[in-house]
C-alpha cells in the first residue's frame, strides 16, 4: 500500500464570499457574546461580537474614504493589540489585501519588504519602525474609523487574493504567501481534525498576531463558531499566563512548545478547573514537556504540523489522539502523501518528503512575485513541504526532520542565508555560516560560526546584529573556528557544523 491519506475532500467553499464576513457571522446570532478579551493584569478589555464586527466595517469604510481600492495591498505595522484584527479584518472586508508584519522587525527588515510589494499604504503605529518613505496611515486615524458608517462586505470568487503573510525560504529571501478568501473556510478541517472547538469554549493564546497560528487558532476560528477568544496583554511575562488561564476560565489554551515551557516553571499548584486541553504548533513538541503539561493540568496537549502555505493539516485531536512520537493523522478532508525522489507515493513506512495535495483549499495560491519559487514546489498533483516523514497503515505521520537547512527559533522559521546576508559586512569576519545547536535538552538557538584572524567582542557582534535583524533571528551564540566545513561539491555543510558542535557539548 502506499502512503496516501484521503477520505475525500470537505465541502466546496461557497459563492460569493468574503473571509471577514465568514468570521463575523456570530455577529448577527450572538451580538452580545464577548467575542474578544484582552487579557491585563488587574483587568480585561472586553468586546463584545456587535462592537467587533461595526469597528471592522466602519474601518472598511475609512480605509477606502482614505483612497483605497480593492485588491489594495496594505502592511500592517501594529503591535499585538486589538487594532491588530480590527484594521486585518477591516481591510480584508473591504476587499482590500492587508499583509501583516511581526513588531519586532527593524526600519531596514521593513524597508526590504515593502520594496518587494510596493504596498499602496502602511498602517502604522508610530511606536514602530517603519521606512520613511511609505505612505502611512497612522494608527489614531485608524481608530477614528471605527465609528464610521458600516461598510458592506467585498464579496466575490472564494479564489480571489484575501491576505499575504512572509515567510522564509530555503533561500533565504523572505516569501510573501499569498493566500485566497477561501482559506479561512478550510480552516473548518481544524475544528474537529486538531482543536476539538464548540461555541462554548473560551479559547486562550500566547502568540503574535502577525503569526498566522495566532492569527488562525486564536482569533480567527474561534470567532467563525461564535466562541470567546482570550488574548494575554502586549508584553504580559508567562509567569502571569497561569494565573490567566484560571482566572479567565480558560477551556483551550494554544501556544508553541517554547511558550509551554516557560509557562509550566510558573505554575506551581495553580487551578484551571475549566481547562480541557493544550494546543502546540510551530515546532517539534517534545515528550518531555507533553509530559510535563499533563502532570501539572492533568490534561493533553494536541500537537499539529503545518506551515505557512498551508496552516496545518496533520495533527492530533480530542477525538484521535496521536501514538507517541508521531505528529497525529491528517486531518479529514485533506488528501497528504509522503513521496520519493520522484515525487510518486512511496510504500507505508519509507521516509520521504510529505507533501499536500494542490486541490486543498488551505493552500496558498503561490509567492506573490515569483512564479519559479512556487513552481518549484509543485510537483504534479502535489505541494512539496521540503519536510520528511513516514506514513503508518493507520495514516499516522512520524516527522523525521527538516529537508533543508531552515532554523526553528521559538517556533518561527528562520533561514540561515538571511542572517548570513545581514551579518557578512561586520569588519574583521572572513567566513561565516549560521545554524541553530542544541544547548541544553528541548532548547535550541541560533549560532553564528565565523572564521577571523582573531576573535571578536560578542557585544560588538551582538549590537550589529540587533541594528539589522529582528530580535529571534539574532544569534546567541558567537562561535570562531578554522574552518567551514564543506561536502565534496564544496558546498557549505550546516549539518556538519551543528552536529560537530552539538558532539563536542555533550548534545549529540
Amino acid at each position: 500500500m502506499l502512503s496516501v491519506f484521503d477520505q475525500g475532500p470537505p465541502p466546496p467553499c461557497p459563492a460569493p464570499f468574503n473571509l471577514a464576513a465568514h468570521v463575523l457571522t456570530p455577529a448577527a446570532q450572538v451580538p452580545d457574546k464577548v467575542a474578544l478579551a484582552v487579557l491585563g493584569p488587574s483587568r480585561a478589555e472586553r468586546w463584545s461580537y456587535a462592537r467587533l464586527e461595526a469597528a471592522v466595517r466602519g474601518t472598511a469604510t475609512g480605509l477606502m474614504r482614505a483612497g483605497l481600492a480593492p485588491g489594495d495591498l496594505v502592511m500592517l505595522r501594529l503591535d499585538n493589540t486589538v487594532d491588530f484584527p480590527i484594521a486585518f479584518l477591516g481591510a480584508v472586508a473591504a476587499g482590500i489585501v492587508p499583509v501583516p508584519l511581526s513588531a519586532a522587525l527593524t526600519a531596514p527588515e521593513v524597508a526590504r519588504l515593502a520594496q518587494a510589494l510596493s504596498p499602496a499604504a502602511m498602517l502604522h503605529d508610530p511606536a514602530l519602525a517603519a521606512p520613511a518613505e511609505a505612505r502611512r496611515i497612522p494608527l489614531e486615524e485608524l481608530r477614528a474609523m471605527r465609528d464610521l458608517p458600516p461598510a458592506d462586505y467585498a464579496t466575490g470568487d472564494p479564489e480571489r487574493l484575501a491576505y499575504v503573510v512572509f515567510t522564509s525560504g530555503t533561500s533565504g529571501t523572505p516569501r510573501a504567501v499569498m493566500h485566497a478568501h477561501r482559506a479561512v473556510w478550510a480552516r473548518r478541517m481544524m475544528h474537529d481534525g486538531w482543536y476539538g472547538l464548540t461555541a462554548e469554549d473560551r479559547l486562550m493564546h500566547a502568540g503574535a498576531f502577525n503569526w498566522t497560528y495566532t492569527l488562525g487558532t486564536g482569533l480567527l476560528d474561534p470567532w467563525s463558531v461564535g466562541a470567546t477568544a482570550l488574548i494575554p496583554a502586549p508584553g504580559t511575562d508567562p509567569a502571569a499566563l497561569p494565573l490567566l488561564l484560571s482566572r479567565h476560565d480558560a477551556t483551550i489554551f494554544a501556544a508553541s512548545p517554547g511558550v509551554y515551557r516557560k509557562l509550566l516553571k510558573h505554575w506551581g499548584n495553580t487551578r484551571a478547573p475549566r481547562l480541557r486541553h493544550g494546543l502546540s504548533a510551530g515546532e517539534k513538541l517534545t515528550e518531555g514537556t507533553r509530559a510535563d503539561w499533563e502532570r501539572a493540568t492533568g490534561t493533553t496537549l494536541y500537537e499539529a504540523y503545518g506551515m505557512s502555505e498551508c496552516s496545518t493539516f496533520i495533527s492530533a485531536a480530542p477525538g484521535a489522539p496521536a501514538p507517541a512520537g508521531t505528529l497525529g493523522r491528517p486531518q479529514p478532508g485533506r488528501r497528504i502523501a509522503i513521496l520519493g525522489p520522484d515525487n510518486a507515493p512511496l510504500p507505508l513506512g519509507e521516509i520521504g518528503t510529505i507533501a499536500v495535495a494542490r486541490r486543498d483549499p488551505g493552500l496558498m495560491l503561490g509567492y506573490m512575485g515569483a512564479p519559479e519559487a512556487s513552481e518549484a514546489r509543485l510537483r504534479g498533483e502535489w505541494f512539496l513541504t521540503g519536510d520528511l516523514g513516514a506514513m503508518d497503515e493507520g495514516g499516522v505521520i512520524t516527522y523525521h526532520g527538516r529537508a533543508d537547512d531552515l532554523m526553528n527559533a521559538g517556533g518561527v522559521r528562520v533561514a540561515p542565508a538571511e542572517v548570513e546576508a545581514a551579518l557578512g559586512a561586520f569588519p574583521g569576519i572572513e567566513a561565516l555560516a549560521v545554524t541553530d545547536v542544541a544547548v541544553k535538552d528541548q532548547v535550541r538557538v541560533i549560532a553564528c560560526f565565523y572564521t577571523a584572524p582573531e576573535s571578536i567582542d560578542e557585544e560588538q557582534l551582538s549590537a550589529f546584529a540587533a541594528e539589522r535583524l529582528a530580535r529571534w533571528k539574532q544569534p546567541r551564540l558567537w562561535i570562531r573556528t578554522e574552518a567551514l566545513p564543506t561536502g565534496p561539491n564544496g558546498k557549505l555543510s550546516r549539518r556538519r557544523l551543528r552536529e560537530t558542535w552539538e558532539a563536542a557539548h555533550g548534545q549529540a
